[in-house]
Parts: structure tokens; C-alpha cells; sequence
């Protein structure tokens, strides 16, 4: 068999004295140093880095479970993780790299608001449990020891619980306004909050301190406000809003808020365009239309104030979209079907704005990358801000 070293057998030289011993010393040297650099390499390449999505499934047959998909092999299903029956609605989704574990809440099929805790690392439930009065689309903390949950956008609870992470026992109640709805926790923080309220409260964006419960709020805006999405600083926040062909966007140094109008949109009462989300470098912002329009909208956000409509997907199913999200680099779109529908959701390709196929139906997912078998990030599932400042 040829050696795989063959161009270092070198013919053999007649020599005596010091140029044997010359040739020796010199042969030794460029076979170490041929070695140690050939051994370097190979210990860099047995590092095995994976790119997971993890997917809540809401399809009626599939409710119950979470589809794990290998972003890197053009999304093949590697694994469909069992987790909890009863699963009447999913609400919402969240992982943290630093423990270890996702979360999942949802509306069991009598109603009851639950949140169950996944062990990432061997796919158990570590624990299911009812979360009194109710749950919606959560959020977790930055070191993934406290769970901030809505009480539900059709509760009358004039709080959020925040929850420790390991056991879901309550820790407080954040006070604001009633009918909460959407939590995050961006990366720059704070705590964001909305709420579905009619009585002019689900008119304003809550900022919640994170160490001192404090609460702030921005607005008015021009109506109730839906799903919205936050850069990667913290400063500039992306809303839709009810009956509003297009969307708004805060200044939260400032307080202004501007309107940015889709021209030429679908005739009749928008109702609330719902998914919205940044592409991780910042460079644009995705918004869904209508339950019954098949488009989302993409708007240049060179200058956050002044968005353009650059662009309209038009997606397979002929009908509308519910909720939007990236995977962390920014490859992936994933443009999720109406609530609780059995259609796929959709993948484009974020930077062609070309659809690449579909997955299985959800709109809770989010990506977890895994470093030699070890998590390193988790992605989130709103569309957050990700550029680098």
C-alpha cells in the first residue's frame, strides 16, 4: 500500500560523516514539523457542530410533539421528540443554552393554561404543570432561571407571573394592564410586554425592568397593539397594530412613533396583520398580511424611521400567514400558517426571498445549535434584531 506520506520518502544519498549527520537532523526536523501540523488539523476537524430548529407541531395530528430538523441538510426531519397529551392550543416557546431545557406553554383541550419544561439533552419532561390564571407566548431570562408569562390575551388578570424555570412555582406578579399577550426578552433587554386590552391600555408597548420590576410604556399608538419584533439594542421596535394596513415603529430613546403604509394593499378591514419579525442583520423587516391573503410583506429598514417597501412573497398555500421567524444567521425565513392550521410552514431563503419548500405546521419553533454535543445558542421565536454593534 503507498503511504498517504509518500512525498516525504525521499531517496536514499550515500553520505558519511557530518552530512549524514546533517541529513539526519534535517529530516527529523521536516518530519515533526509535517506531523505536528498534520495533528493540529486533525484535532480541529473532530469538532462536530449541528444546527437544530425545534418545532412545536399545531397540526391536529401532529399536536403533541416536537419536530427536530437539521437546518444544515436542507431541513431533513432527523427526530419527532413525544412530549405531553391534551394539547389543545400551543402558545408559545423558549430554550436556554445555560440549562439545558425548553419550554412550551399551551391551553390543554378543557382550557387550562400549562407550561411543560423539555430536557434537551435526552428528550424528557421534567415537568407539566397548570399555570393559574392562564398562559400565552412567554419569555425567559438571559441566565434561564425565571419564566415571564402572560396571563392570556382572553384573561381578565391584571398581571404577568414570573416563574422560576426548575420547578414552574411562582416567584411575583408583574401589575400592569389585563388581557396579556406577547412576552420577550430581547438580547439587550428589557422585558417586553403587550396586551390585548380594550379599556386604551392595549394602546401602549410595557417595558418591564428585569431587576426592578419597574414598569414603563410607550405609546400611544394608533390602536391595540399585535405581535411586534425588537432590534438588537433595544432601540427601535416594530408593531402591528389593529386595523392598520402596514405597521408602526417606536424610537424607545425618543418616544416617536412613525407609520409605515403598505400602498396598493388588499381591499376590506385589515383586522390585525399578525407576524412580524427583523432578519437578524437589521437590513429588513417581514410582516404577514391577513388570514386570507397569501402575502408578506418585506420592507428595507436602512433607516428604522423611514421603512420601504421593497418586496411581497406570495406563499404556497393561497391563503395567509400567522407568525414569522429567522433562524440566527439569517439563511432561513420560516413563515408559519394560520393558528392551529394543518398546512406546512414555509422556508425561503431570507436573502433570495426564494421559497425552498415546507416543514410540518408550527409557528413555535426556534433554532439550538449544539457544539460536540454541547448547546451553544438558542435562537428565539420572534424575529429579534441579531446585527452586531
Amino acid at each position: 500500500m503507498k503511504s498517504r506520506y509518500a512525498l516525504l520518502n525521499y531517496p536514499l544519498i550515500e553520505t558519511t560523516g557530518i552530512l549524514s549527520i546533517i541529513l539526519l537532523i534535517m529530516t527529523t526536523v521536516l518530519l515533526g514539523a509535517y506531523f505536528t501540523s498534520h495533528t493540529v488539523v486533525a484535532v480541529e476537524n473532530t469538532s462536530s457542530i449541528s444546527r437544530y430548529l425545534y418545532a412545536v407541531n399545531q397540526s391536529t395530528k401532529d399536536r403533541g410533539s416536537i419536530s427536530v430538523y437539521d437546518i444544515d441538510a436542507g431541513h431533513r426531519l432527523i427526530e419527532t421528540i413525544q412530549t405531553v397529551p391534551g394539547i389543545g392550543d400551543v402558545r408559545g416557546v423558549v430554550a436556554s443554552a445555560v440549562t439545558g431545557k425548553l419550554y412550551v406553554a399551551y391551553r390543554s383541550d378543557a382550557g387550562i393554561g400549562m407550561i411543560y419544561c423539555l430536557n434537551l439533552y435526552n428528550d424528557t419532561v421534567l415537568w407539566n404543570k397548570a399555570i393559574d390564571p392562564g398562559v400565552d407566548r412567554l419569555a425567559i431570562s438571559p441566565d434561564g432561571q425565571l419564566l415571564y408569562v402572560p396571563t392570556w390575551e382572553g384573561g381578565s388578570a391584571e398581571y404577568i407571573n414570573v416563574l422560576e424555570s426548575d420547578s414552574g412555582n411562582g416567584v411575583r406578579r408583574v401589575h400592569f394592564s389585563s388581557r396579556s399577550h406577547d412576552a420577550l426578552y430581547p438580547l439587550s433587554g428589557p422585558i417586553f410586554q403587550e396586551t390585548k386590552a380594550t379599556d386604551g391600555s392595549g394602546n401602549y408597548l410595557y417595558l418591564i425592568d428585569p431587576g426592578s420590576y419597574i414598569v414603563s410604556l410607550v405609546g400611544p399608538y394608533s390602536g391595540i397593539l399585535g405581535p411586534y419584533a425588537v432590534d438588537s439594542i433595544s432601540v427601535h421596535v416594530v408593531n402591528n397594530v389593529t386595523n392598520l394596513w402596514g405597521m408602526q415603529v417606536a424610537d424607545l430613546k425618543t418616544g416617536r412613533i412613525i407609520t409605515a403604509n403598505i400602498p396598493n394593499h388588499p381591499q376590506g378591514d385589515p383586522g390585525l396583520l399578525h407576524g412580524i419579525g427583523w432578519s437578524p442583520d437589521e437590513s429588513e423587516v417581514w410582516q404577514s398580511s391577513t388570514r386570507n391573503d397569501p402575502h408578506v410583506f418585506i420592507w428595507n429598514m436602512l433607516n428604522p424611521m423611514v421603512p420601504i417597501l421593497k418586496k411581497e412573497l406570495v406563499l404556497r398555500s393561497g391563503r395567509g400567514s400567522h407568525w414569522l421567524t429567522f433562524d440566527i444567521k439569517g439563511d432561513y425565513g420560516y413563515i408559519a400558517p394560520n393558528k392551529n392550521g394543518d398546512e406546512g410552514t414555509e422556508i425561503f431563503d431570507a436573502r433570495a426571498h426564494v421559497s425552498l419548500g415546507v416543514i410540518g405546521s408550527s409557528e413555535d419553533m426556534l433554532e439550538i445549535d449544539f457544539t460536540n454535543g454541547k448547546i451553544d445558542q438558542v435562537g428565539n421565536q420572534y424575529g429579534i434584531g441579531r446585527a452586531p454593534r
